[in-house]
């Protein structure tokens, strides 16, 4: 359904088609018609699917001009969501007039925010909190509130935040409408649904579209130690311009980001433990395109809205796999293409199964690159950025120093740029050694394994085709060797019937018995 259908106010049809979007996707197609009318509902969507517009168009419907008090309230579990969900509003509502939207989070000066709900605010968008605190300072009122919000309920139940929820709730007044968008509904979402929603719509995306279909979706098997080196190498591989990398804990994240850096990498951590000013920080040169590689923690990345990221890395596989839709829904938005790229270790191959038949998706295997491989794709890149380099500036002072010097030295100028630009690319005898070392190691366990199961080899392929070749060859002598040496033993056997066998039980009983004597 497009945007110009639906009976939604104009002007704020205005700040959505400036936005870029005239399509609605499924949850917004479904969720704002039922707000529009009154009712309560329950969305199920995970992050990336629309929700802020779902929500936010019919709040900014209802707000009153003339009105001064708060009509609106969005609880968020961190504060780069309701940074995020602030932002979209004011661009929503930005033709329309009378709509202030404010954000309200800790890690921000208090004071600072005094200063904005004195002021004429519509909307408030926060952390339960920092809410909880301007509610028992007196600074936030919500009598007149006409609208209540809770995005992203899973992850505020997951960060302990269910009290404040429902302190929050029961101060609110008991005629409002409230929405609830969550990933997963655990019991305890069903529980606050129950208490504080009125018969309540679910709003549901359907399986198959949980993740999105410009979505390439791959994985790679390595083994758990060679985790560091196979991101590296799939880095210079696919050469992302603007990509995400998910561990599952802040340690490993600033583990790697130290690997990375060490590397060369544009690469900057994001989660829990950093200050307000470093979040900030780190957010606006990714979202600036200032940074190539972002790290982070999934709770960390609930509130990452950035368009253009062209890969999204797990380093580590997620605990649940709602995890991984909201992880994979970084890239691949506003009509894009997207890559999402898979680090696992054999143990792990039941959990791409189990991916499979959620998300409804095809996760190709796929062979790591070969370093010479990686190695060439980042030579190329590195010589495109040198030739877009010489486009933008003037090299001349440059190019007659090395004319000079190559004259001086009798040497081809391009000799010295294959130089340079192996100099920029690091050791090339060394990754090369390591990837010779790695194909013997590979020949090594072949033959290995063949010396192990002969059985196995002789009888050749999946389907025995190969069964007469193989005895016919390397085992056939072995054989008819064997069978010689049967009818032997049969024709003694004829000759001394079962004495034999009952004489040699009886030496060796009697040995025994001699060894016994002697001790």
């Amino acid at each position: 359904m497009k945007y110009s259908e639906s009976n939604i106010n104009p002007n704020i049809l205005m700040g959505v088609s400036e936005m870029g979007f005239t399509d609605m996707t499924p949850i917004q197609e479904q969720a704002i018609p039922l707000l529009l009318q009154g009712k309560d509902i329950i969305g199920q969507a995970q992050t990336g699917t629309g929700k802020t517009a779902a929500f936010g168009i019919p709040m900014i419907e209802q707000i009153n001009p003339k009105q001064k008090n708060i009509q609106g309230l969005v609880l968020c579990p961190t504060r780069e969501l309701a940074i995020q969900a602030t932002e979209e509003i004011k661009k929503m509502s930005k033709y329309v007039p009378g709509v202030n939207a404010v954000a309200i989070y800790g890690g921000q000066d208090i004071e600072r925010q005094f200063r904005k709900l004195k002021g004429p605010v519509s909307i408030v968008i926060g952390t339960p909190g920092r809410i909880m605190d301007h509610m028992r300072r007196g600074t936030l009122n919500f009598k007149k509130l006409k609208m209540l919000v809770l995005d992203e309920a899973d992850e505020m139940l997951n960060m302990g935040f269910r009290e404040d929820i429902e302190t929050i709730c029961r101060e609110m007044p008991k005629k409002r409408q409230t929405a609830l968008f969550s990933a997963t509904m655990p019991r305890e979402i069903m529980e606050i649904t129950e208490e504080f929603q009125r018969d309540a719509k679910l709003v549901r995306v359907k399986a198959q579209e949980l993740t999105m279909p410009l979505i390439k979706q791959t994985f790679y098997v390595v083994k758990g130690r060679q985790k560091d080196t196979s991101i590296c190498r799939l880095l210079d591989y696919m050469s992302p311009k603007r990509a995400l990398i998910f561990c599952n804990t802040k340690r490993k994240v600033d583990e790697l980001t130290l690997v990375l850096k060490a590397k060369g990498y544009s690469a900057e951590a994001l989660h829990g433990d950093l200050s307000q000013h470093q979040r900030d920080r780190v957010m606006n040169l990714f979202r600036n395109g200032n940074l190539e590689l972002l790290l982070a923690t999934d709770v960390a990345a609930r509130g990452i809205d950035v368009d253009d990221v062209d890969m999204v890395f797990n380093y580590d596989m997620p605990q649940d796999m709602e995890y991984y839709v909201h992880r994979i829904g970084r890239t691949g938005r506003a009509g894009r293409k997207g890559r999402a790229v898979s680090i696992i270790t054999n143990r792990e191959r039941y959990k791409i199964e189990s991916l499979r038949d959620y998300c409804n998706a095809e996760i190709k295997e796929k062979e790591m690159p070969s370093a010479g491989s990686a190695l060439t794709v980042k030579a190329y890149k590195n010589v495109s950025e040198a030739m877009d380099y010489c486009r933008e500036k003037d090299l001349m002072p440059y190019m007659k120093i090395v004319y000079k010097k190559c004259v001086e030295e009798e040497m081809d100028p391009l000799e010295v740029a294959a130089a340079f630009l192996r100099v920029s690319l690091g050791e090339i005898d060394a990754q090369a050694a390591e990837e010779l070392q790695s194909s013997k190691q590979k020949k090594a366990a072949k033959k290995a394994a063949k010396a192990e199961s002969p059985e196995k080899n002789g009888r050749g392929g999946r389907f025995g085709k190969k069964e007469k070749a193989g005895r016919e060859g390397r085992f056939a002598k072995k054989d008819k060797a064997g069978k010689k040496e049967k009818s032997l033993k049969k024709e003694k056997g004829n000759k001394n019937g079962k004495r034999a066998k009952s004489a040699d039980k009886n030496r060796r009983h009697d040995a025994g018995r001699g060894r016994a004597r002697k001790r």
